[in-house]
């Protein structure tokens, strides 16, 4: 004889299989689970911090790009200055004794109150003048030149505009042919 099954066994036969489709089920992401991402707050506030994350990772790469062409750029321009600086006359030995002394008394002017310097500044030839005043900060020069008398500060102005010093000029001799008369 065949036992028949119990009815007792047949609910805990499908308890068991209902039991195991439920756990595949749950292991096993849906269609909608997949494009949508997770439901949950907590899953809509990870993939905010994530994308948040992402954005600041670009940004940072995008300055760190930024960088570094401005120090490829910066690395350029001192290439080509110390180019230049080979081509010129006095070369790559630096500049020439001359040219530091005038550095030197640019600077040297140009910590000096500007009533004082310009005293002892209209007592310097032309050619000094200039090429001292050539080398100093533009609104040191400018100080200097409103507290010069206005003859020397014209007559620097105009040798700076010409960028030569001018001739120097004759002085006046007596007209020849007169004589004084007593």
């Amino acid at each position: 004889m065949i036992a028949k099954p119990s009815l007792l066994m047949m609910t805990a036969l499908v308890a068991g299989v209902a039991a195991v489709a439920n756990g595949v089920a749950a292991a096993t992401p849906t269609e909608q689970q997949d494009s949508s991402g997770s439901n949950t707050r907590l899953g809509n506030e990870i993939a905010q911090d994530l994308s948040a994350r992402d954005q600041a990772a670009a940004q940072r790469k995008r300055s760190l790009d930024m960088r570094e062409q401005a120090a490829a750029a910066a690395e350029a321009r001192l290439k080509a200055e110390a180019d230049a600086r080979a081509k010129a006359p006095g070369g790559a030995n630096g500049p020439s004794p001359e040219d530091a002394q005038y550095d030197d008394l640019a600077r040297i002017y140009q910590a000096m109150k500007p009533a004082k310097a310009a005293i002892v500044f209209e007592q310097l030839s032309m050619e000094v003048q200039m090429k001292v005043a050539k080398r100093m900060r533009a609104n040191s020069t400018a100080a200097i030149l409103g507290a010069m008398t206005p003859k020397g500060a014209a007559a620097l102005s105009m040798a700076l505009a010409r960028g030569s010093v001018p001739p120097p000029q004759p002085a006046a001799a007596p007209a020849a042919g007169r004589t004084a008369r007593r």
